[in-house]
């Protein structure tokens, strides 16, 4: 069956068509959850939510983009709905700090390293540097994404690289240290 068979039977409720759009795109949309979740427990209950809000809106799917990017907003939304619900973002106003530049150039630190990294940080940074940094959003796009100013979305930008910088050195010095 062809994609766009697929989703006009999943427009018509096709439990079967339905399962083969899970299939098709589960991992993809996994892996983009897992960088919105604290968890992967989380991650789970974020694709499972995604999939309900992507099966209930389908209808709304017009077939002028990709299926696919339609379903990663969905599930970046689905994401960042559970923070908004949880007043993750409630601050009113952050002091701007200097940008801070995140260089990484030594095989010490790893792909897992680095996303273990990018995973504890705190909520508000996390989100808003995965939305910058990995998917591209402008500080505008997220200000509005997450209901805060672009000043605060700057901020929260500069405070998590400023965070990956300093665990980074602290692996690295680490790292020296052993092989001493």
């Amino acid at each position: 069956m062809s994609l766009e068979q697929l989703i006009k039977s999943c427009k018509n409720n096709d439990a079967k068509a339905q399962s083969q759009i899970y299939k098709l795109y589960a991992s993809k949309l996994f892996s983009l959850c897992l960088k919105y979740s604290r968890n992967y427990s989380e991650a789970e209950d974020n694709l499972q939510d995604a999939f309900v809000t992507i099966f209930s809106k389908i209808n709304q799917y017009k077939s002028s983009g990709s299926l696919e990017g339609w379903m990663k907003r969905i599930a970046i939304n689905t994401a960042l709905l559970r923070y908004r619900s949880a007043g993750v973002f409630d601050i009113i106003n952050e002091d701007q700090i200097e940008d801070v530049s995140v260089e990484i150039d030594d095989e010490d630190v790893t792909i897992d390293f680095l996303l273990k990294i990018i995973q504890e940080l705190p909520d508000r940074y996390r989100l808003v540097f995965n939305l910058y940094a990995l998917d591209g959003y402008s500080h505008k796009e997220i200000s509005e994404m997450l209901s805060i100013s672009t000043g605060t979305s700057k901020s929260n930008l500069a405070r998590a690289r400023l965070i990956l910088k300093e665990k980074i050195e602290q692996h690295k010095a680490m790292s020296n240290s052993q092989s001493l």
